[in-house]
Formats: structure tokens, sequence, C-alpha cells
């Protein structure tokens, strides 16, 4: 595969992924380091993983030396089979432990203390659904769990009525009977309850049909629009990814290859990439 990592459109250290780099400045009388300033993109950084490693035996599956995401970037992860998407995402939910290295959500350790999860909604695959319950009771539960009224519950599930097309609600069966499509469907719902300001989908456009693909980009879009809503979203399609995501990152190897703001040039640029 062709490095296209020196592209105009990636991003650089100048600007807003990088912080830029300061001397220390001292007190004069103590000699003691001041506290650093903090800059405007750190105060807006809502995710920062630093000297990020996963390691099974001999075989280093992510390497990722730093990685901010702004509040309210909608931020693409591509890549092949295996490349380590599904692992970066698990890593910043604290589902399995980095070998070294770290994940902050909003300046909080994700390994060391937990009050960043009431922040974050997510859907990775079918193990995060309760399969024996009908998707009313699922929903009813992940309320519960956020503090969320009945009325809360019925508000949303009124906005969810288009996505859903009749599929989802009232059909009494258990989320494991329903279809793939169906299951994907209730598992994007739930990570949205919670009106979360951080939402981490893995390959959600999979198994949805043509429908309802249109219809989650829409509401993505929307989100992103109207709720400033934080959004990492991995994806096999480059169409989907580019028709959502303001910034692409490119993993292979467990490498960060690219980096790039999504632009008119982004899915030529992409599909010359997979293509080599």
């Amino acid at each position: 595969m062709q490095d296209y990592t020196d592209s105009s459109t990636s991003h650089t250290d100048s600007q807003t992924h990088t912080p830029p780099h300061s001397h220390t400045d001292t007190n004069s009388h103590t000699g003691t380091p001041l506290p650093m300033p903090v800059t405007e993109q750190q105060r807006d950084e809502i995710i920062n993983a630093s000297n990020l490693q996963k390691i099974y035996g001999d075989v280093t599956v992510l390497n990722i030396p730093s990685l901010q995401i702004q509040q309210g970037e909608s931020f693409g992860l591509v890549g092949n089979n295996g490349e380590g998407k599904t692992t970066l995402f698990r890593l910043i939910l604290d589902l399995i432990a980095a070998s070294s290295g770290e994940v902050h959500i909003d300046g909080v350790s994700v390994a060391q203390r937990d009050e960043w999860k009431s922040k974050v909604g997510s859907f990775l695959d079918e193990g995060f659904l309760i399969d024996f319950l009908t998707p009313e009771e699922y929903f009813a539960f992940t309320a519960k769990v956020y503090n969320k009224s009945e009325g809360d519950i019925s508000t949303f599930l009124e906005s969810m009525k288009e996505f859903f097309n009749g599929e989802i609600l009232g059909s009494g069966k258990l989320i494991r009977d329903l279809s793939k499509g169906n299951q994907k469907k209730t598992g994007i719902a739930a990570a949205l309850i919670s009106d979360p300001q951080i939402l981490i989908l893995d390959e959600p456009f999979t198994a949805l049909d043509p429908t309802s693909q249109i219809r989650l980009k829409k509401m993505l879009n929307e989100l992103k629009a109207t709720r400033n809503m934080t959004m990492l979203i991995s994806s096999h399609d480059l169409n989907h990814v580019t028709e959502v995501c303001d910034r692409i990152v490119v993993l292979e190897k467990g490498l960060v290859v690219n980096d790039i703001c999504t632009s008119e040039n982004t899915l030529k640029e992409l599909e010359l990439y997979f293509a080599v």
C-alpha cells in the first residue's frame, strides 16, 4: 500500500492535533516550575491517547504514540481486517488493558477512574446486548442505569421511529431472535439513550439494509450538528465514513499511517490507498 502521510490534507504538527512545544517557566523566588498554561487545543480535547500499545505475545497489534480527539469531532477509523481498529476502541473503553501507555477521557484516566463512563455511549458488537430481553426491556434497563425517567425513554424511542422503521418495537421478539441488522439498530439506539457526549460505534453500517444505512448517516450528521456530539466510527465502507466524519485516521498493522481532514478528495485518496 502506498503511504501518503505527506498529503496536504493530513494533520501535521502545526495543526490542531499536536500541542505546541513550550519552555518551562519557573518562579523567580523559589525556582520551582510554574504550571504549564492550558492551550485552547488542550481545553477542547475530549480523548487523549499517549504511548498506547497492545501486545499479545511477541506481536504488537497496536502502537499509537499520540492521538488526540477534540470535543465535537467526528472521527472515522478505517483499515483492513486485523489492523487494530476494534483494539483501539476497546482500549478507549477500558474493555482490555493496555500493555503500555494510557487513555484519558475529559482529563480522566479510563483505567483508574469511572467518571468518564457516564459521558460515553458505545456499541461495538452483539456482546454489548442482553439478548434474552426484548428490545423494550433492554432499553428500559439501559435507561435505568443512566437514571432516565419513563418520560425520557418514551421521548427517546419516539425520536428513533424512523430509524427503527417499525421493526424493533412491539414484535414481542427477544433480541437474540432479531435479524443481525435489527440487533445492530437496537445496540446503536441503546448507545444513544444516555445522550452521551461521546459516541463510539464499530462498523455501524454492517448488516443494515440500504434504507437504514441512509437513515443512520442522517441521524449521525444531525447529532453532530445539533448536539456537538463527539463521534468515533470505524467502517470498511469508505463512502459512508467520508460522508459522516470530518477526520479520518487510517490504521495499518496497528500504526496510524494517515490522518486526514475530510475533503471532496478524501474518498478518492482512500480508494487509491487501499487499491494498492
